[in-house]
């Protein structure tokens, strides 16, 4: 109706928003689900998959802006500053507001996208009210694709963030704020333990981690009490919560020192 691209752009970028707030509702629905036989961690992975779609879809929704921005540019059109400036400014306040539901569980990639993302759209939703009352007080066209075009930007700045953290969850790396090196050396440094090998850290879901660990203890098994220490210090100082360790009498390489 306004004939703004900047303001499509934005309810383009908000329309895969909503999607991606499904898509991340039901992986946390499907996450709670309890073990089964197959699937004997459950459907916590379901998380990570849904962080990967959501950076899926705002790569689709990049690629639509920027080829019909780019079409505007080449055919400018009639811009309704006023009208395109009003609907902007309601979408401040729904982005606005919905990015507060976020606020907090930012530890959860999933929240944190979806907090940024609203974040974004609200800024973005400025940005189209500015251009709408520049458009209005200046008359030039030229103004609606520009903005659409930094709106672009906008999107992709954030959608690389998340794909890349999404994608390395996939592939099972380390989670952020994780050293694997500072695993490593506190359980080198156990009373009892010559090395440590086949150490594996890698997330469950976007916010539960594993790991597994054989320890070489040549006195032998020192109890359970051992065990439930570090899994205790994992989890409380490395947020390592699923700890599975492997005690050896003599070193053993075949997986991997």
């Amino acid at each position: 109706i306004t004939g703004s691209m900047a303001l499509i752009a934005d309810a383009g970028h908000n329309l895969s928003d909503v999607l991606a707030l499904m898509v991340a509702w039901g992986a946390s629905v499907a996450a709670k689900k309890a073990p089964t036989d197959r699937f004997t961690y459950g459907y916590k992975s379901s998380t990570i998959l849904a962080a990967l779609a959501n950076a899926g879809l705002l790569l689709v929704a990049i690629g639509a802006i920027l080829f019909e921005t780019l079409h505007r540019m080449a055919e400018p059109a009639e811009v309704q500053g006023e009208t395109m400036a009003i609907v902007a400014g309601i979408g401040i306040l729904i982005n606005a507001g919905t990015a507060a539901l976020f606020l907090r569980g930012q530890h959860d990639i999933n929240i944190r996208g979806a907090f940024l993302h609203m974040a974004a759209d609200a800024l973005v939703s400025l940005g189209v009210v500015i251009a709408g009352l520049a458009i209005l007080w200046t008359g030039e066209t030229w103004i609606d694709p520009a903005v659409s075009l930094l709106i672009v930007l906008v999107i992709a700045w954030g959608t690389w963030g998340l794909l890349k953290d999404s994608v390395a969850m996939s592939l099972l790396a380390v989670p952020k704020g994780i050293s694997e090196r500072a695993v490593r050396d506190y359980l080198t440094a156990l009373p009892g333990v010559d090395a440590v090998h086949d150490l594996h850290i890698w997330p469950m879901s976007t916010t539960e981690t594993a790991l597994t660990a054989h320890l070489v203890m040549p006195q032998g098994h020192p109890g359970d009490a051992f065990l439930s220490g570090i899994s205790h210090e994992l989890e409380h100082h490395y947020r390592i919560g699923h700890a599975t360790i492997q005690i050896e009498r003599t070193p053993h390489c075949a997986g991997g020192c």
